[in-house]
């Protein structure tokens, strides 16, 4: 038991050992970029310089031999004046000035190497402060724009989002840099814009209901002759707001989970689940005097069953809404080039502009500005929420002879499709459905 005690306690040590390196580590490199960038200049020089002296030192240091002249009469290239001396043995006296001569070169040689070694010491180390000082000027003359363009990040806010780098120079990679910083500027001004947009038609939406029911109960309390019927009159009013009220806050409340991700994915079949919304939206087609004819074939993909049942129900009552007497639905779901499954609804109904048509899928939009009708604005809007969750693409169009055309193509489930995909809870802008239109570049 005791050893076994002692064993735990060793690997916990060993275990703990490459962390204590770690922070020890962490706490000795600088914090700076521009000091990093320094040592690092600095001790690519140094250890450069240093093979190059190694390099010429080892060069310098190798032994060439040597021949040794004697003066005399004769020699046997014919020069009265020269002989060779080949170190024979056959004169003691030359053998000992050769060697003399031989220590006194050695001696010189080893001084002469090591002034060498010790001038090239001397001047990597002044080389080094210099190329110290020098990789200090161009680590900041490199980290400039870096710091101009974090100044500049940093001076902008939501009041002045609409502020741009504008970086110049070459296109190199900080210039790649500056023009992806002003990308995302530019979509978080698109996306700011867009939620002070809903918020403010939210508002106006919320609030005029609000004012109605203000005036029928204010109406009912001021009027002293009010009878049964009055008040039964006001509360049926009241009571047909606030189920208005109830829809709008429930498609609220599915356009923002919508635009949040997907929890989830499931294998699921589009033609089932157009059968059940062309069954539930028959009767309210028949008040309306309307036909709604179904085609469906096998198509099948992978996502929220619920949400985009939500899609397919929601084109449909846009499509019976915004109708004509005597007028048609036609809902289509097929696969496409063997690589999208598609669901298109076409209907009959008064002639769109086209320009109309990408800003219908905008919350709050709508052909007539009344809502009256029940309709909010926000059934195509949670349509492209909802398609652009599930990476789908989004396209309409209007129809010359009036009416409209809407056809969302989903990925194809196929045998490796994943039948679930979790949100990773961060944060990040919200998604928008790849929309055309006819004559517009957005969605209905």
């Amino acid at each position: 038991m005791l050893r076994k005690e002692g064993t735990t306690a060793e690997d916990a040590a060993r275990r703990a050992a490459p962390r204590r390196w770690s922070r020890i580590v962490t706490r000795l490199t600088p914090r700076r970029v521009r000091v990093r960038l320094t040592l690092l200049y600095g001790g690519l020089f140094v250890v450069s310089g240093a093979v190059l002296l190694t390099i010429t030192y080892v060069l310098v240091n190798r032994s060439n031999g040597m021949l040794v002249f004697s003066r005399g009469r004769s020699g046997p290239s014919g020069d009265a004046n020269a002989r060779i001396y080949t170190g024979d043995g056959a004169s003691p006296i030359l053998d000992r000035f050769a060697e003399a001569q031989r220590q006194q070169a050695q001696r010189q040689h080893t001084l002469e190497m090591n002034r060498l070694l010790f001038e090239s010491g001397v001047a990597l180390a002044i080389m080094s402060v210099i190329a110290i000082g020098l990789g200090w000027f161009v680590a900041g003359r490199v980290l400039r724009p870096l710091r101009t363009m974090t100044s500049t990040i940093q001076r902008i806010s939501a009041h002045n989002v609409h502020e741009r780098l504008d970086a110049e120079g070459p296109a190199d990679e900080l210039k790649d840099l500056a023009d992806t910083v002003d990308g995302l500027l530019g979509r978080l001004e698109g996306a700011l814009d867009s939620h002070k947009r809903f918020v403010a038609n939210a508002a106006h939406e919320l609030r005029t209901p609000l004012t109605v029911e203000h005036a029928l109960l204010e109406e009912s309390l001021i009027d002293r002759d009010a009878t049964i019927e009055s008040f039964r009159s006001n509360f049926e009013r009241l009571l047909a707001l606030s189920e208005q009220q109830a829809r709008l806050l429930e498609s609220l409340l599915t356009l923002s989970s919508s635009e949040r991700g997907l929890d989830r994915r499931e294998p699921l079949e589009l033609a089932e689940l157009v059968g059940k919304a062309v069954l539930g939206c028959r009767e309210q087609a028949r008040r309306r005097g309307l036909r709604v004819e179904a085609v469906t074939e096998p198509a099948g993909t992978c996502g929220d069953s619920a949400l985009v049942e939500r899609l397919v129900v929601n084109l449909l009552d846009n499509a019976i809404g915004y109708n004509v007497p005597d007028g048609w639905v036609k809902v289509v779901t097929r696969v496409v080039a063997g690589e999208h499954a598609v669901v298109r609804v076409t209907n009959s109904g008064r002639r769109i502009p086209p320009e109309r048509v990408g800003r219908l899928f905008e919350p709050f939009q709508r052909l007539d500005r009344t809502a009256a009708d029940g309709h909010h604005g926000l059934g195509l809007s949670i349509v492209r929420s909802i398609a652009a969750s599930h990476d789908a693409t989004l396209n309409a169009h209007a129809r010359p002879e009036g009416g409209l055309v809407v056809e969302v193509a989903f990925p194809l489930r196929t045998v490796e499709s994943p039948p679930a995909r979790h949100h990773d809870g961060g944060h990040r802008l919200p998604r928008t459905a790849s929309v055309t239109a006819a004559g517009d570049s957005t969605s209905r």
